[in-house]
């Protein structure tokens, strides 16, 4: 760990709270809202490296502990292995250090989905269209998680217009995250781009990140469906503004 100073792990562990949550009350946002900000400080590959750990424990967690996962499995499985051989194909752009660009634009993608769906009607997928639309919607994830290590385009706006409860919802989202995280995982190790010495410090984060998390379902057990909905929106287009102004750095 001597390539990191106390204040960047300090950075790492404040980072990773804050990010934890976020993604207890909605479920989403830890690996968007760690690349975000230790993106700043790191190079991509780095702060991919850092999140894989804390990405993987949490989305476990959301996972597990939902309670219709039998049942998510079998109607999201085409999409899930969609997700994971596109980003174990496409990880090899994370790699080379061009996803600025990409992740700007799917800021700029986000900010217009959030904001349109804040003050529209709520966008809705008809059950007939899934067949054919998930695996399609997977492997634009996939894609995109490789590129950018960013796991929430297209995805998380199609498993809302899947109009799923609010539980149903969150677990299902682990579930994409889930495999996203060890897709992502398997295709930089493939071309050996983690370092060990990150996944020290990776491992090191789930503390911080699972107290946060913890912190993050507290808050949603208060919240109603409507404003979680809000929240959760909410949380998109903040999501989508900071990766947009990545250009402007």
């Amino acid at each position: 760990m001597d390539g990191y100073s106390p204040t960047l792990i300090a950075t790492v562990a404040a980072t990773f709270f804050a990010a934890g949550v976020v993604k207890g009350v909605t479920g989403m946002g830890l690996p968007t809202l760690a690349m975000g900000v230790l993106g700043a400080v790191l190079s991509p590959l780095a702060a991919a490296s850092l999140l894989l750990v804390p990405s993987f424990a949490t989305n476990v967690w959301q996972l597990v502990a939902g309670p219709s996962l039998g049942t998510l499995i079998r109607r999201l499985w085409p999409m899930m292995a969609a997700i994971a051989v596109g980003t174990a194909l496409c990880s090899s752009l994370l790699v080379g250090g061009e996803s600025r660009l990409l992740t700007a634009c799917l800021g700029a993608t986000l900010v217009i989905y959030a904001t349109y769906t804040l003050f529209a009607h709520q966008l809705a997928v008809p059950r007939k269209l899934e067949l054919w639309l998930s695996p399609a919607v997977g492997v634009a994830t996939g894609a995109i998680t490789g590129g950018t290590g960013v796991l929430v385009i297209p995805a998380v706006p199609y498993l809302q217009a899947l109009q799923l409860q609010k539980d149903d919802l969150v677990q299902a989202l682990g579930l994409s995250f889930t495999v996203s995280t060890i897709a992502l995982a398997a295709g930089l190790a493939g071309r050996g781009a983690l370092r060990m010495e990150a996944l020290a410090i990776s491992a090191l984060a789930v503390i911080p990140a699972l107290a946060g998390m913890w912190a993050g379902q507290l808050l949603r057990e208060r919240i109603s469906p409507a404003s979680f909905r809000r929240w959760f929106l909410i949380a998109l287009l903040i999501l989508g503004i900071e990766m947009a102004s990545r250009l402007l750095r």
